[in-house]
């Protein structure tokens, strides 16, 4: 396992007294009732459209670029239902690493987890397919309640911000991998563990093969997931954590396994990886980080997307 970042005092450091003011904040904001967080996070994403004038512009583009036969009324309801899950990401977040589990059970539901636990007994190993939904945060302490298992994340850059996350992404997990050690993702795989892996976002050119993703035919495409299971022997499970409407809550959603992906070649896994990830953001698609430049690796002769 990867050392996992420890308190330690040099984290009382006057370098560290803004994070610590931020951290307190949101721990003490997630104790107000989910109805009141649910406005509160809300209305922060729809003040954070004013303010993030050039992510509401990425967001505008991937959404042209992805559904290039949405109306301009439909594209812009979406950017708006977006930035509220923006606003709500932050709010989960809180929840995700500071509610109790009495708490959490109380404002989520799960449907088809007992196929996780099925496929534990036998003594596999499962790449569980978490994509970058807003949820993100909150979908691994729902899942990890009940099936715990190992994250896979990029360490933070600030000390005070890699030790709270840790410790709060393993209240209900068992531990975290760097998403550079993939010695040690195929070697916990293969002994049977969950490990949590997010195949949608532009890694860049290394590693990377060019696939359809919805209606942009050439997306960067990391080919890391036909590399694990090629090498493990494991299943691939995707799970989808969607907001409810209205404050209701959560419902976290897991598809069916698939014991035998296509593994015949990079580009082939990464083209199946790419059709189950699109089924999962259709699911909830105004929950989904479209902020993030996902076109912006290019083929050799590709105009840059965001220009």
């Amino acid at each position: 396992m990867t050392n996992l970042p420890q308190f330690s005092f040099s984290l009382l450091h006057p370098r560290y007294w803004a994070s610590w003011l931020g951290v307190i904040a949101l721990y003490l904001l997630v104790q107000l009732p989910y109805p009141l967080l649910y406005r509160i996070g809300c209305g922060l994403g729809r003040l954070s459209l004013r303010v993030m004038k050039r992510r509401a512009q990425i967001v505008r583009r991937n959404l042209t670029l992805c559904f290039p036969d949405m109306s301009d009324q439909q594209r812009e309801k979406m950017i708006v239902e977006n930035f509220e899950s923006v606003g709500m990401g932050l709010i989960e977040t809180g929840m995700a690493w500071f509610w109790p589990t009495w708490r959490i059970n109380r404002w989520c539901k799960t449907q088809g987890v007992e196929n996780i636990e099925a496929i534990l007994q036998s003594g596999r190993g499962i790449l569980l397919i978490g994509i970058h939904f807003l949820t993100l945060e909150l979908g691994a302490r729902i899942l990890g309640i009940r099936t715990p298992g190992i994250g896979v994340y990029r360490p933070n850059d600030n000390k005070l911000l890699d030790w709270v996350q840790t410790k709060g992404r393993t209240r209900s997990n068992k531990s975290m991998l760097d998403r550079k050690d993939l010695k040690g993702m195929v070697r916990n795989l293969k002994q049977g563990e969950i490990i949590w892996y997010a195949p949608d976002h532009d890694y860049g050119p290394r590693g990377s093969t060019f696939v359809p993703f919805f209606a942009v035919d050439q997306a960067a495409t990391t080919a890391g997931t036909y590399t694990l299971a090629k090498l493990s022997g494991a299943c691939i499970v995707p799970f989808v954590p969607r907001r409810l409407p209205g404050g209701k809550g959560y419902e976290l959603v897991v598809l069916p396994a698939e014991f035998s992906p296509p593994l015949d070649s990079p580009e082939g896994t990464a083209r199946w990886m790419n059709g189950i990830i699109e089924q999962c953001i259709l699911m909830a698609p105004e929950q989904y980080m479209w902020l993030h430049r996902r076109f912006k690796t290019r083929p050799e002769g590709v105009a840059d997307r965001y220009q």
